[in-house]
């Protein structure tokens, strides 16, 4: 997988949590540009999807309640902000996750 890509995910997150943007569309990314099951494999094993999934975490404990250190950590967000943010960054993992479903080799099923 490029590098590319990679940034993107980080520049995602990263607008998300300072301009409360939420632009990038993970799935018609790799659409788009054609990536391969392997590729994308690569990146959800991958330290940065890890990352990501941690944040998410972390982002749901703190929306519950979640202890002293996450409301410090996430104190400033909010928990209507924190829940968009969560919401987001699942929907990265979930689209990665999906698009290699979607790319399994074989016959696709008809639907009638």
């Amino acid at each position: 997988m490029t590098e590319e890509f990679y940034e993107l995910v980080e520049n995602a997150i990263d607008a998300a949590f300072e301009k409360d943007c939420y632009l990038f569309n993970c799935y018609s990314y790799l659409k788009h540009t054609k990536t391969t099951r392997k590729q994308v494999r690569e990146f959800i094993n991958s330290t940065s999807a890890k990352n990501v999934a941690l944040t998410c975490s972390d982002l749901e404990a703190y929306v519950k309640g979640g202890d002293k250190t996450l409301r410090e950590a996430y104190g400033f967000l909010g928990k209507p902000k924190a829940r968009k943010i969560h919401k987001y960054l699942q929907k990265i993992l979930h689209d990665a996750v999906k698009y290699e479903i979607d790319r399994k080799p074989g016959r696709k099923k008809r639907s009638k």
